[in-house]
């Protein structure tokens, strides 16, 4: 197992997240950097599902139990193993008693460890992800606290066969202070005026300190609605809509003022107008996002979104296999 010495600011387990319970009101979870994340899990020789550690801002301490591997993936951190700076993005060796601390971010916003094994809390409909805000899966339904012990799985492979091996750098995104972010349009977009529609992709959007696994809070323009779009009557707040579903990544606009990004914790329906949704291959890039970062949106297709989809999942398989990871069931080339 591994021992939790500190807790960092926000550590909790997650995993790819419960995927097929968003039609009863149950939001998914799981690490929101979805590349990072796999990528960590395949470094250590994991299947890419497997639990691990999501850390926001500033991580924990740590204590081994045992001779294992890990990987910190993500956001560029202060990591070190008994107190030597060590790798990002590449498996280390631990043995029992040594300690594993991943201080600050210096950019980006959420960092991963991923342990041989996967962390093995038990499954909650068919998750070991975090849902806090439920107290729901992961270590007791909330994020990590001093003293706490998380079980480890059973290696699939020998650490030692994972040693060593390395993979293209080009191959991890890079997050700056200024996001490109690509949205397809849509919803309840209809009940904006095209000139406002235009503005909010025209505009930087700055992130702000209400950012977290719920939704991010964008300050930039205010919306304007079409004349008439009251839909409860005079004086009614013209961006109150019938309930519907939002996808992860719709943006909401609550009463015009601001625009919300909604993330895998957020609830699954509700009454806002949202004008769009983040497509699923750059969620990544907003999960590394941190307060004062900005993000420019741009207006894309479905087969747009659809190709960078693909596109992500092939830059995951050239990974797979300059690890000499050879099959999508995860066997190890020898």
């Amino acid at each position: 197992m591994l021992n939790v010495i500190e807790p960092g600011l926000s550590t909790t387990v997650q995993d790819l997240g419960r995927l097929h319970w968003y039609h009863i009101g149950m939001p998914p979870s799981g690490a929101l950097d979805n590349f990072a994340f796999r990528v960590g899990n395949l470094l250590v020789g994991n299947d890419e599902a497997a639990a691990g550690l999501e850390v926001t801002y500033a991580g924990p301490r740590l204590e081994a139990t045992a001779d294992t591997l890990i990987a910190v993936t993500g956001a560029d951190i202060d990591f070190r193993i008994n107190d030597r700076p060590a790798g990002q993005w590449q498996a280390q060796a631990v043995k029992p008693g040594d300690s594993i601390s991943l201080g600050g971010v210096r950019r980006g916003a959420r960092a991963y460890v991923c342990v041989a094994g996967g962390i093995a809390v038990p499954e909650r409909l068919d998750s070991r992800s975090t849902y806090t805000l439920g107290r729901f899966g992961g270590l007791d339904g909330r994020k990590l606290l001093g003293g706490d012990q998380l079980p480890l799985g059973q290696p699939r492979v020998s650490p030692a066969t994972m040693l060593g091996r390395m993979f293209d750098p080009a191959l991890v995104p890079t997050v700056g202070k200024t996001l490109d972010v690509r949205v397809v349009m849509g919803m309840c977009s209809h009940r904006v005026t095209p000139a406002s529609l235009a503005e909010f992709l025209a505009a930087d959007w700055e992130v702000t300190t209400e950012a977290d696994r719920i939704g991010y809070r964008l300050k930039g323009p205010r919306f304007e609605f079409n004349a008439g779009e009251r839909p409860f009557g005079a004086g009614a707040d013209p961006s109150n809509v019938v309930d519907l579903g939002y996808p992860i990544g719709s943006i909401q606009i609550p009463g015009g003022l601001e625009a919300i990004v909604l993330l895998n914790d957020a609830v699954t329906g509700g009454g806002y107008t949202t004008i769009g949704t983040v497509i699923t291959a750059d969620l990544d890039l907003v999960a590394q996002a941190s307060p004062g970062c900005h993000i420019r949106f741009h207006a894309v297709g479905i087969n747009e979104a659809l190709q960078a989809r693909r596109a992500r999942a092939a830059r995951i398989e050239q990974v797979r296999l300059e690890l000499g990871i050879f099959d999508q069931a995860g066997a190890l080339g020898q």
